[in-house]
């Protein structure tokens, strides 16, 4: 069964972003291909400093090209093609030591959100930045964050694993009724709507009609997630990211560039 995956680093799509400097490659080695480095925040709270992992390499059957993508989680992934060797992805990734490193720096320095979350930590949700606020509920403790209720177990101490429960419990409700929603106004044939704790994408889908959503996603503005949602929708009409799928993608959301300008922009509020 193939699956696409949307927005590993966002690769898919159309870039606009820095790339590696041109390489003179072996006969049949494509273009250097790009990656994606998340612009800064003052809003998080940088990380220290770490120690990159060495380079995976991995074959993927439907790659025409070698490309060299840096994960937000730090690991450089050598995409090697179909008719490609090892050795000369290795040579490839060689070529491109320096970009590399300048885009491995640009990520140390990326601010990131805060691990502990409490009643005054501003977060992401619906799209804004919202203050985590006591709520004067009767009975068991409860924050607010806007219209939204979640209770805890107590203020003090951090919140996020309590609250990142209740969105994800939240997320499953919403993003999968809009995903059945959208899919009968575009008419794909959804088999199964799944929304997870996904740490290097927004979405996913296979030919066989099923849906996978990260939940993040409901903290996200709602034409950002139905951008998501449509791109995995037209996935079922085509399985890549050829011109014809994003000529599809802009029929039914004529703001998916903006929706994903705003992910670029705001994914590491999100941990993404």
């Amino acid at each position: 069964m193939i699956q696409t995956d949307l927005f590993d680093l966002f690769s898919g799509a159309p870039e606009k972003q820095a790339e590696p400097p041109p390489v003179s490659l072996p006969t049949g080695l494509g273009p250097v291909e790009e990656a994606e480095v998340e612009s800064k925040n003052p809003l998080l709270v940088a990380e220290p400093e770490w120690t990159p992992p060495p380079v995976v390499y991995e074959r993927n059957s439907r790659a025409k090209h070698y490309r060299l993508t840096l994960r937000r989680d730090g690991v450089a992934v050598a995409t090697i093609p179909a008719r490609g060797s090892e050795k000369a992805a290795r040579a490839f990734v060689a070529s491109n030591a320096e970009w590399l490193e300048r885009t491995r720096e640009k990520e140390r320095s990326r601010p990131r959100l805060a691990d502990r979350w409490m009643v005054g930590t501003k977060l992401l949700w619906r799209g804004a930045m919202t203050e985590v606020r006591r709520c004067g509920t009767v009975g068991k403790p409860a924050v607010c964050l806007a219209a939204d209720i979640f209770r805890i177990a107590k203020y003090d101490g951090n919140l996020r694993p309590t609250l990142e429960s209740g969105f994800l419990r939240k997320a499953k409700i919403e993003l999968s009724a809009r995903t059945w929603e959208l899919a009968a106004r575009t008419r794909m044939a959804v088999t199964k709507v799944s929304v997870r704790n996904q740490r290097t994408r927004w979405g996913s889908c296979t030919e066989a009609g099923v849906i996978s959503l990260n939940w993040r996603l409901v903290q996200c503005p709602l034409f950002v997630s139905d951008y998501i949602i449509y791109h995995e929708l037209m996935h079922l009409r085509e399985m890549n990211h050829s011109k014809r799928f994003w000529k599809a993608v802009g029929e039914v959301c004529p703001e998916w560039e903006e929706a994903e300008l705003w992910l670029k922009e705001n994914g590491a509020l999100l941990g993404l």
